[in-house]
């Protein structure tokens, strides 16, 4: 089912109407299925790096012009929550496909969407949630401190204030009294993009609406989408001149953004 998000469709046919302009060659929907996919990955990639860079430079205090905001707001719609299963001295990440149980954050209500994927990709915050009381974030520590300070009475983790090691998609919580009511805010991976289709009586790619599943980012990314994806195609058709076009564009696009 294609979700709200950047139409695949409308991706997929105007890459088409590109490349057959000049009538410089095809993007079968399997092609076009696998890079667009990776498109989505290198965009949502760069998200992170963008907003590393932004948080170093002074922002503009006006509406829709905060650099820093509309970074945030693209990397929100992957954004969830779920609960850690305990199991021995560690608690396991929500990192299963399937989301029965997990809230995809868009807004404060917490709604709940209706995606069936949500593989773990970065961690947030960690927070102990016992009943009927406020919750109380877990402070993140490194081995060499996490072992360290529980040496002193002063120092050592307490319900009030806990602490965790995050190791090997694992959590360590301290004190070892705390063996349920952990949750885990996440970065959850983008879902593969598909443009579903059924053969039609010539033997022609009919689009299947239902069966698809559109990019999950903004629309807003959408001529960013276009481009990347004409870059890869230019390589898959062997033609240098669909490349180095997109490069540049989407070289352009970048210095804009930046500057």
């Amino acid at each position: 089912m294609a979700l709200n998000g950047t139409s695949v469709n409308a991706v997929y046919q105007t890459v088409l109407l590109i490349l057959n302009k000049e009538q410089r060659g095809y993007m079968t929907p399997d092609e076009f299925n696998k890079t667009a996919t990776q498109v989505q990955l290198d965009i949502f990639e760069q998200y992170f790096e963008d907003l590393n860079q932004q948080l170093r430079v002074p922002q503009a205090d006006i509406d829709y012009a905060d650099r820093q905001m509309n970074i945030d707001e693209k990397i929100a719609v992957f954004k969830a929550i779920g609960s850690c299963s305990f199991l021995a001295d560690k608690f396991s990440l929500p990192t299963t496909d399937d989301i029965s149980g997990l809230s995809i954050v868009y807004d404060e209500d917490n709604i709940t969407d209706p995606i069936t994927q949500a593989a773990f990709y970065r961690l947030g915050a960690v927070t102990y949630e016992p009943n009927n009381t406020d919750p109380v974030e877990l402070q993140r520590l490194q081995r060499f401190d996490f072992y360290n300070i529980e040496k002193s009475k002063l120092t050592k983790a307490t319900v009030n204030f806990p602490t965790y090691l995050y190791e090997g998609t694992k959590l360590f919580v301290r004190p070892t009294t705390i063996q349920s009511n952990i949750k885990a805010s996440f970065i959850r991976k983008p879902r593969n993009v598909n443009w579903a289709y059924t053969p039609g009586d010539l033997g022609q790619y009919v689009y299947d609406a239902a069966s698809s599943v559109n990019f999950e980012l903004l629309p807003s990314e959408q001529v960013e989408i276009i481009l990347r994806i004409l870059q890869y195609s230019g390589i898959i058709i062997r033609d240098p001149q669909i490349v180095q076009a997109a490069a540049s564009e989407i070289q352009q696009n970048e210095i804009n953004q930046k500057s």
